[in-house]
């Protein structure tokens, strides 16, 4: 008896290795991946301005790299007493005006240069509404909760949509023409946009991003994120206390999906031994002077040797 309806997924032919260079922008989602490559020690870095949710300011960031953008007093402001940017979110906020553009330009530095270096490059869409700052006219990354009514909220269209994943494809390919693309929509809700205004969203971003990939497939693969959640998870058990966002258990599910279809099968085994060195790290004994235990760690330290051994990058 079949209890669910399994997303048909096509296997990604350039696969994910441990030698492999990851880099991941996007919604939250993107977050919950690229703690998962962190857990499994993969070269990983993510949104190196924090969590951008919808398409043209995935679209920005990648401009900003490919023109080596240089920030300066006018890209940032002062709200609250704190130092913040149109461009990137909350989580780059600062104190002192001089830290926030330094750490700006050192993060889209460091941004191009991991995408010059990447096998892999991760996009996830989270949502296609947007909110424009009347004041300069200019569509946001991130409102950092100043009053609403200094913006005006937009749906970007489908072809708004379209346009922006077309320039993330060609800046991320400008800076690295062989670049392994990953497309995939976050199945996490916007339900605050409103019920109807969520659906609307994602079937913009659906519409675009599926459009664009049939008109260019070299090098590009969707990793079906949202529809996994959508069909195969079809319960409120998946999602957290919110109620919009996938639970660990759902974020795992979805994990076990982009093993099966997009990493290497070589390299399993060497994702098991890492998954128990770290559990074994995390390991709090109850008598940590014990025989077994001092064993045990005896263990867990060959493990630990043998892996720095063949992959010195690995960090635990």
């Amino acid at each position: 008896m079949q209890l669910q309806t399994l997303v048909p997924i096509q296997p990604l032919n350039n696969k994910i290795n441990y030698h492999s260079k990851i880099v991941s922008v996007g919604s939250c989602f993107a977050v919950n991946m690229a703690q998962r490559f962190k857990q499994y020690q993969f070269i990983n870095t993510v949104n190196p301005c924090g969590i951008l949710f919808h398409p043209q300011a995935i679209s920005n960031l990648v401009q900003y790299a490919v023109n080596n953008k240089v920030f300066s007093d006018v890209d940032v402001f002062l709200h609250n007493e704190i130092w913040s940017s149109f461009n990137a979110h909350s989580d780059l906020n600062e104190l002192e005006q001089e830290d926030i553009i330094d750490a700006l330009n050192q993060r889209i530095t460091d941004f191009k240069s991991n995408i010059e270096h990447a096998s892999h490059f991760i996009v996830t869409l989270g949502t296609a509404w947007v909110y424009r700052f009347i004041e300069t006219n200019e569509i946001v990354a991130n409102c950092h909760k100043i009053p609403q009514q200094k913006f005006q909220k937009e749906l970007l269209s489908i072809d708004d949509c379209q346009q922006a994943i077309f320039q993330i494809e060609s800046g991320l390919r400008q800076i690295n023409p062989n670049l392994q693309i990953i497309y995939t929509i976050s199945p996490v809700r916007h339900i605050k946009d409103g019920f109807v205004e969520n659906q609307r969203s994602k079937a913009h971003l659906i519409a675009a991003l599926h459009q664009y990939l049939q008109e260019n497939q070299n090098l590009n693969y969707y990793f079906p994120s949202y529809e996994i959640m959508m069909d195969e998870l079809r319960d409120y058990r998946f999602y957290g206390k919110d109620l919009i966002h996938p639970n660990e258990l759902a974020v795992d599910y979805i994990w076990e999906s982009f093993v099966q279809h997009c990493i290497d099968p070589e390299i399993l085994q060497t994702m098991k031994k890492v998954d128990e060195v770290q559990k074994g790290l995390a390991h709090r004994p109850f008598n940590p002077y014990t025989e077994a235990h001092q064993q045990f760690l005896d263990k867990l330290a060959l493990k630990l040797d043998d892996l720095l051994e063949q992959y010195p990058f690995m960090n635990f």
